[in-house]
C-alpha cells in the first residue's frame, strides 16, 4: 500500500472510528507526514522499517524535541503500523521494538574498533571448521561492517551484485537508490569463503535456484530476522547488552571511518545518506570518545 494513502486512511480511522480529539488527529498525522519526509523516496508502506523508525527518531531527539514529543512519534508510528498490521496493509509490524531515545542518551550505540576485531576473529575461528552457517554468519557481519550496510541492503544483495576482484558490492538504498560500496579485504576472504565453502551447501536445501547472496538454513534467501538474532548473538556481548540490532554496525564503521580521517562528505556517500545533516550525528559519537579518552587518559583532565 501507498505510504500517504496509508496515513489518511490511519487518520481517518482515528478521527471516524476511535473517535479521537481533532487536536490528537492533527498531531498524530504531523508526526506520520514528518516520518515520509524523513525516509525520502520510500512511497510503499511495507518497505519502511525499524532501522528508519530509529533514525527518524534519531533526528528528532537531535534537533531538540521534547521528551513528550518522542513519546508521542513512538506512539503514532506504534499506532499506524498495528493498524497496518491488522489491516492487511503489511505483513510485519516494524514498530514492535521501537522505543524512544531517551534525553541525553540519544546517539547510537557504537562499539570499538577492538571489540568487534574480537568478535569477527571469533567467528573466522568457527567458520573455520567447515560449518556452511558459521561461515555464512562470519561473511554477513565481515560485510555489514565492511561495507557498513543497512540490514535491508544486506539482505537483498544478490550473487552478481559482489564484484570480487575490485571488491566491491551494489546495494539498492533507500528510495530504489543504487549505489557501489567498497569493501576491504577481510570481508572479501569471508564472502570467497563463503561462496566457494558453504552457499552450495545451502543452496541444495532449497527446492529452486534463489538469487540472493546470503541464504538461511533451508536455502531461502536470508532474512532481516535472522541478521538481527546474529548480530544480538555475538555483537551484542561486546556492548553489555543483547538489545544491539544490524544498525550497530553500520553505525560503528561510520564513527570508526570519521576517527581514522575520513572526510565527511566521503562516508555520507559511503553510507547512502540523502543529507549531510544525517551523517553528522558521527561527528557527535566520534567526539563523545574523544572526550571520553581525553578524561581517562590525560594527567590534567
Amino acid at each position: 500500500m501507498e505510504l500517504l494513502s496509508a496515513i489518511e486512511d490511519w487518520t481517518r480511522h482515528l478521527a471516524d472510528v476511535r473517535r479521537l480529539s481533532p487536536a490528537t488527529v492533527r498531531a498524530y498525522r504531523a508526526d506520520l507526514m514528518d516520518l515520509a519526509a524523513a525516509v525520502g523516496g520510500v512511497t510503499d508502506l511495507g518497505r519502511v522499517d525499524l532501522e528508519e523508525l530509529r533514525e527518524w527518531l534519531w533526528a528528532a531527539t537531535n534537533r531538540g524535541d521534547s521528551r513528550a514529543t518522542l513519546a508521542r512519534r513512538t506512539a503514532a508510528a506504534r499506532g499506524f503500523f498495528g493498524w497496518a498490521r491488522e489491516a492487511g496493509h503489511v505483513e510485519t509490524d516494524p514498530s514492535l521494538r521501537l522505543v524512544a531515545p531517551k534525553r541525553g542518551r540519544t546517539l547510537p550505540a557504537v562499539a570499538t574498533a577492538s571489540a568487534l576485531a574480537e568478535v569477527l576473529a571469533a567467528l573466522a575461528d568457527d567458520a573455520a571448521e567447515g560449518d556452511p552457517v558459521a561461515l555464512r554468519d562470519h561473511a554477513v557481519l565481515e560485510l555489514l561492517y565492511g561495507a557498513a550496510l543497512r540490514v535491508s541492503e544486506l539482505c537483498s544483495v544478490r550473487i552478481g551484485d559482489i564484484d570480487r576482484d575490485r571488491l566491491t558490492v551494489r546495494v539498492t538504498g533507500k528510495g530504489d537508490k543504487d549505489r557501489v560500496v567498497p569493501f576491504g579485504v577481510p570481508a572479501g576472504r569471508a564472502v570467497d569463503a563463503y561462496l566457494v565453502r558453504a552457499r552450495p551447501a545451502l543452496a541444495g536445501r532449497s527446492a529452486g535456484p534463489v538469487d540472493a547472496l546470503f541464504l538461511g538454513v533451508r536455502g531461502g534467501a536470508l532474512g532481516p530476522r535472522s541478521v538481527y538474532d546474529l548480530v544480538a548473538r555475538t555483537v551484542g556481548p561486546a556492548l553489555g547488552s543483547g538489545a544491539v540490532g544490524p544498525h550497530t554496525l553500520r553505525h560503528s564503521a561510520a564513527t570508526h571511518l570519521l576517527d581514522g580521517g575520513a572526510d565527511l562528505r566521503a562516508v555520507q556517500e559511503f553510507l547512502g545518506h540523502a543529507s549531510l545533516g544525517t551523517t553528522q550525528i558521527y561527528t557527535h559519537v566520534s567526539g563523545e570518545r574523544l572526550v571520553s579518552t581525553y578524561r581517562l587518559a590525560h594527567p590534567r583532565a
